[in-house]
């Protein structure tokens, strides 16, 4: 049964409002299912909430990037400056702060926008060139007029058939496996 289980990336259920979305997500998540998924041809308010979609670590990230970068760029002028090579100019402190703020800035600034955008692709798993659900047929009309619910078989609690069972319970207007 291992087998079969890894050759399927899960069991797609097909709905036509956006009302029938929102409560198969409620009722997939209520039943235990963790490792689910919800495709949608517009914004559904309460979707992402109702599939567990979480906060991201994403903003942790870039700020830790920022201070970083701050410091790499406050560091970096203070040792060519006050250690490595200290020149007096119009008798100035060789440590004058006020001189490091632009470059300093300029670097919290390019460190966080790096890993934002890294980070972002990075979390969210990207680039990814394929997606199995691109082969079902019926999944073009995510796009269009449907609203889909996957329910991915890498799932703690996904069964073939228990799993079929409770997608139908739901009367989708169809219910089709996706393979790997």
């Amino acid at each position: 049964m291992e087998e079969k289980r890894n050759s399927i990336y899960g069991l797609v259920a097909e709905f036509e409002t956006p009302e029938q979305i929102l409560h198969a997500s409620h009722s997939a998540r209520e039943a235990g299912y963790i490792a689910l998924d919800a495709f949608s041809p517009m914004p559904v308010e309460g979707l992402a909430e109702a599939i567990g979609f979480h906060r991201t670590r994403l903003p942790l990230l870039v700020l830790l990037a920022g201070i970083f970068g701050g410091s790499f760029g406050f560091f970096m002028q203070f040792y060519a400056n006050v250690w490595s090579f200290p020149l007096n100019i119009d008798g100035k402190p060789h440590n004058s702060w006020p001189s490091f703020i632009p470059i300093t800035f300029e670097l919290t600034v390019l460190f966080a926008a790096i890993m934002a955008t890294f980070g972002m692709l990075g979390l969210n798993g990207l680039p990814r060139h394929y997606h199995p659900l691109f082969n079902a047929e019926r999944f073009a009309l995510a796009s269009n007029d449907r609203f889909f619910l996957c329910i991915q078989a890498d799932d703690k609690q996904f069964d073939r058939v228990k799993t079929r069972q409770f997608l139908q319970s739901l009367s989708p207007a169809s219910l089709f496996e996706v393979e790997e």
